[in-house]
């Protein structure tokens, strides 16, 4: 059953959906879809040209060999090839609030069995004015010898999606971190903020994970904190992978002064030693 979170005002901002009716070869996982308090959808869920692309979800295409990401997985000298390694994720456990959810969510591979337990946890807040939408998701190995790949470290240069990700429905975005406007200067970038424009809505991402930014801009517009981009990441019994992504949303197309307001009241609140 989807839940919906509000903002103060009473909007809805956020819906939480089970994922349980994704088809098996899109890796069925949890997912949010976020409107801005105006009502523009600032996520996409099945868009034509990634249909394993929901909203916002915590997915990546090589977890110890399965792909939780959906869709085909880039093979070594061979390319992208569409296999019978596809993971899902079950919402086992979930409470909510007017403003908040907290789930707890098996990942279990292609063989059936869980890999990983994650502890998620979902709220929406005010900054600067605006709603905004604090993920943070803590993924523990339920075995030994878990690692977590991309498609970058399979042999695709550049490619290193996989983390909280979080798909627009932007057919374009002026995007800018600290190292300068453009995705080429995002991707990749380790900058503790990413503003993401679009043409009637903008995003304003934050996270102290200190993982760098995923960001595409061609073709499509998506981002997130990217857990292998140099390479594989281990995930140790006892020592959990934590992540974490803010997201302020936020009506029309405002100026840059307005964006920077922005980012230093969401940092100053969610990642006060980032700021300072």
């Amino acid at each position: 059953m989807t839940a919906v979170l509000r903002d103060a005002a009473g909007r809805a901002i956020a819906a939480l959906h089970p994922g349980d009716d994704i088809a098996a070869a899109h890796a069925p996982r949890p997912y949010v879809t976020v409107t801005t308090p105006g009502g523009a959808a600032v996520t996409d869920t099945m868009p034509e040209d990634h249909r394993h692309h929901f909203g916002v979800s915590v997915t990546t295409p090589d977890v110890a060999g399965t792909n939780f990401w959906g869709g085909s997985t880039f093979v070594s000298g061979v390319g992208p090839s569409m296999l019978d390694n596809h993971g899902r994720q079950t919402v086992d456990e979930q409470t909510v609030s007017a403003d908040g959810a907290r789930q707890l969510i098996s990942w279990w591979d292609r063989h059936g069995e869980r890999v990983l337990t994650e502890r998620r946890a979902i709220d929406v807040r005010s900054i600067a004015g605006h709603p905004a939408l604090t993920w943070r998701s803590s993924l523990s190995a339920e075995r030994d010898g878990v690692s977590i790949g991309s498609s970058h470290t399979n042999g695709r240069p550049g490619a290193f999606y996989g983390g909280i990700f979080w798909r627009t429905p932007f057919a374009r975005a002026d995007v800018r971190t600290i190292d300068g406007r453009g995705a080429a200067a995002a991707h990749g970038s380790s900058s503790p903020w990413l503003i993401v424009s679009g043409p009637d809505a903008a995003l304003v991402a934050v996270t102290g994970s200190g993982l760098p930014w995923f960001v595409r801009a061609d073709g499509y517009v998506g981002f997130g904190p990217a857990i292998a981009a140099q390479s594989r990441r281990a995930v140790e019994r006892g020592a959990p992978l934590d992540l974490d992504l803010a997201v302020v949303v936020i009506d029309g197309a405002p100026d840059d002064a307005a964006l920077d307001d922005v980012v230093a009241a969401l940092l100053t609140r969610t990642h006060p030693e980032v700021s300072a």
